[in-house]
C-alpha cells in the first residue's frame, strides 16, 4: 500500500507543472488587456482585438424580442461589439433570486450574428441617478439611503456611504459574474462597464448623516500616502489644492484639501471610487474580464462646477483618487458627444495620461469621421456610437444598414485593423478631423510632414450638390515604410506631402494604388493618377471619382 500510495503521489507532482501550465493557459485564454508599445490593447482569444462597436438605446436590452430583427442589422453595419446593458432591476427581481433568461439570450444571439458583447452593469447608477435597483432596494430607504443635498432633501440617487448599498450591488454583480463565466465559454463577453456615469448631480456631494460624518473624518492613510509618494504624476488641481492646504499628510478633508467645492468632489470620488472597486472587485473575483467606468465629461469653463456635472464621476482632475480608490478598474473611458470631439480627446488625454483611451459612449453621426481621428491620432482601443439601433430606424426608407455613413467608416476600419493594431503605440499613424471652418491640419508622420485639407477650390467635385452643409472629414494615414504611407477616411479631404529630412526639397506622388485589405492582405484595385490625383500633386480621400471607403496605398519619392 505505502508503494503505491508513493507512486500515485509522485505521479501528482510530476503533473503539476501541466495543471499549472493549464491554469495559466485558461488564465491567459480570458480577454485581457496588454501593452502594446506605448497603447493598450485588447487581447481576445489570444489576438488584439480592435472595438468597433455599437452601444444600444438604454432599454433595448430589456426585450429579446424587440432586438430580434436588430442583431443581423448590426452586423451589417460592419459593427464587431455590442454595448448594451444588463439591469439589476430584472436581474435581481427579488433579492437572492436571479433571472439570467435577457444575458443568455443576449450572449446566444451575439453568437448567431458574430458579434461579441460588452454588459453594461446598470446597478446602483445610471447618469448619476439610481434608476434600475430593483423595488426592494428603492422601496427600503431605511436600509438602502439616498444621497441628501445642502437642503435635506433626498435625492434618488443611492448614498456611496452605505455598506449595505455597496454589499448589495456587489453580490448581484458578483452573480453576473458567476453566472457569465458559466456560460460564455467562447468569449461572446469581452468586457464590463460597471455602473454608468456615476456622481452626485445637483450639489457638489452627498450631505447625508454618514457623509457629512465622513466628511469631518480624517482622509484616508492610503490615498494620503499616495499623493505624497506621486507628487510629480498628480493632476495639476489636485496637487495645486494639496499644496496650498500645506500638504499635509493627515486631516479632514477641508484641512488637507481646502475649503472648496473640488474638496466636495475630490471626497466624492473617493467614495464613488471605493464602492465601485468593491463592485468591481467582487465580480472580479468570479471572473476577471477587463472593467471600466465611463465618464459624463465636462471641460473646465465658467460657472461648470461639481454638481452641474456628476461630482465625483472619474473626471481626469480626480483621475488619481480613482486610481487608488478603485485598482479593479481597468480604464476610465469618456463619454463623448461634443461636435468637437478631438478637443476634448485632447483635454482628456493630456489630463489622464497614463489611462487606456475607450469611447464607450459617442454621438452616432459624427461617430463616422471622429473615428479615424481617435484610432490613428490617439491609438483608441475601441470606439462605440449611442443608440445605434435607433440609428437604423431613423434611417431614410430604403437605406440598408450598410449604407450608412458609421457602416461605410466601419466597413474601413475593419479592413484597416490588422494593420492599425499592428502600428498601435509605434508612433506610426496619425488622425485627423477637418472642416470647412478649420480646413488644414499639418502632421509629420515619417520623413515627411502631412498637410491634410478640406477642399475649398479647384476642379469642382463631381457629387450632387448637397442640401445641408457639408459635414467635417475624417482621415487615418499610417506610415508603413520609408516613403509609403496607407490613407483612409471618410469624407472628401485631400492630403499633400513636404519632406522633413535632408535630401532633395520636394515630395512627388510614385503611384497610388487604390484597394482593399482582404483577411489581412493588400488586394489591389485601380492604379490612380490624373484628375483623381490633381496630376500627381495630392491624395483625395473623397471625392472626384474616388468612393467613400477607399483605401489607398501611397509611395513617395523626391526632387529637386
Amino acid at each position: 500500500m505505502r508503494s503505491v500510495s508513493f507512486l500515485l503521489a509522485a505521479l501528482w507532482l510530476a503533473a503539476a507543472p501541466a495543471r499549472a501550465q493549464t491554469t495559466a493557459d485558461a488564465a491567459a485564454a480570458i480577454p485581457h488587456l496588454q501593452k502594446h508599445g506605448t497603447a493598450t490593447q485588447l487581447i481576445v482569444d489570444g489576438k488584439p482585438f480592435l472595438i468597433l462597436a455599437g452601444e444600444l438605446r438604454n432599454s433595448s436590452g430589456s426585450s429579446l424580442e424587440y432586438l430580434k430583427p436588430i442583431w443581423p442589422k448590426l452586423e451589417a453595419m460592419h459593427i464587431n461589439t455590442v454595448l448594451t446593458a444588463v439591469y439589476w432591476e430584472l436581474l435581481e427581481p427579488k433579492e437572492g433570486q436571479f433571472d439570467f433568461t435577457l444575458v443568455d439570450g443576449a450572449i446566444q444571439a451575439a453568437r448567431e450574428n458574430n458579434l461579441r458583447l460588452v454588459f453594461l452593469w446598470f446597478g446602483s447608477w445610471k447618469n448619476g441617478v439610481s434608476s434600475y435597483p430593483p423595488a426592494w432596494v428603492k422601496t427600503d430607504q431605511n436600509r438602502f439611503p439616498r444621497v441628501q443635498d445642502k437642503d435635506g432633501k433626498g435625492l434618488e440617487t443611492l448614498s456611496t456611504l452605505s455598506t449595505a448599498n455597496r454589499d448589495a450591488d456587489s453580490r448581484a454583480f458578483a452573480a453576473l459574474m458567476r453566472h457569465i463565466k458559466q456560460v460564455d465559454t467562447r468569449h461572446t463577453v469581452i468586457m464590463m462597464q460597471v455602473e454608468n456615469e456615476v456622481g452626485v448631480l445637483g450639489d457638489s456631494r452627498d450631505r447625508c448623516e454618514a457623509a457629512n460624518k465622513a466628511f469631518e473624518g480624517p482622509v484616508p492613510k492610503e490615498l494620503l500616502d499616495y499623493i505624497a509618494s506621486h507628487r510629480d504624476s498628480l493632476h495639476p488641481d489636485l496637487s495645486k489644492a494639496w499644496e496650498a492646504a500645506g500638504s499635509k499628510t493627515s486631516g479632514t478633508w477641508e484641512q488637507v484639501f481646502g475649503k472648496a467645492a473640488y474638496t466636495d468632489e475630490i471626497f466624492m470620488a473617493w467614495n464613488y471610487a471605493s464602492y465601485v472597486g468593491r463592485v468591481a472587485a467582487a465580480g472580479k473575483a468570479e471572473y476577471p474580464l477587463p472593467m471600466y467606468v465611463n465618464t459624463w465629461c465636462s471641460m473646465p469653463a465658467p460657472g461648470r462646477g461639481p454638481g452641474t456635472y456628476p461630482s465625483g464621476g472619474p473626471e481626469p482632475q480626480v483621475g488619481n483618487i480613482w486610481k487608488v480608490g478603485a485598482p479593479a478598474i481597468d480604464i476610465r473611458g469618456p463619454d463623448l458627444y461634443s461636435p468637437n470631439q478631438p478637443d476634448w480627446i485632447k483635454w482628456y488625454r493630456a489630463n489622464d495620461t497614463d489611462n487606456p483611451l475607450f469611447i464607450p459612449e459617442t454621438d452616432s453621426t459624427r461617430g463616422a469621421y471622429h473615428l479615424f481621428y481617435a484610432l490613428g491620432q490617439h491609438d483608441a482601443m475601441g470606439y462605440a456610437p449611442f443608440a445605434v439601433d435607433e440609428l437604423i430606424y431613423e434611417a431614410n426608407p430604403g437605406t440598408k444598414p450598410a449604407d450608412l455613413p458609421l457602416a461605410k467608416s466601419y466597413n474601413t476600419a475593419a479592413q484597416l485593423a490588422p494593420l492599425i493594431l499592428e502600428y498601435q503605440g509605434k508612433g506610426k499613424m496619425a488622425g485627423a478631423v477637418v472642416s470647412a471652418d478649420d480646413p488644414q491640419q499639418k502632421i509629420q508622420l515619417g520623413d515627411y510632414v502631412l498637410t491634410v485639407s478640406y477642399p475649398r477650390s479647384g476642379r469642382p467635385s463631381t457629387r450632387p450638390m448637397a442640401t445641408e452643409p457639408p459635414s467635417p472629414d475624417g482621415a487615418i494615414i499610417i506610415s508603413v515604410g520609408p516613403d509609403e504611407y496607407i490613407i483612409a477616411g471618410s469624407g472628401p479631404a485631400t492630403v499633400t506631402f513636404s519632406p522633413n529630412t535632408p535630401g532633395a526639397p520636394i515630395a512627388g506622388v510614385l503611384s497610388i494604388e487604390e484597394g482593399s485589405f482582404v483577411n489581412g492582405r493588400w488586394a489591389p484595385g485601380r492604379r490612380l493618377n490624373g484628375d483623381e490625383t490633381s496630376q500627381g500633386k495630392f491624395v483625395r480621400i473623397d471625392g472626384d471619382g474616388i468612393p467613400n471607403g477607399s483605401i489607398q496605398r501611397v509611395k513617395l519619392y523626391r526632387y529637386r
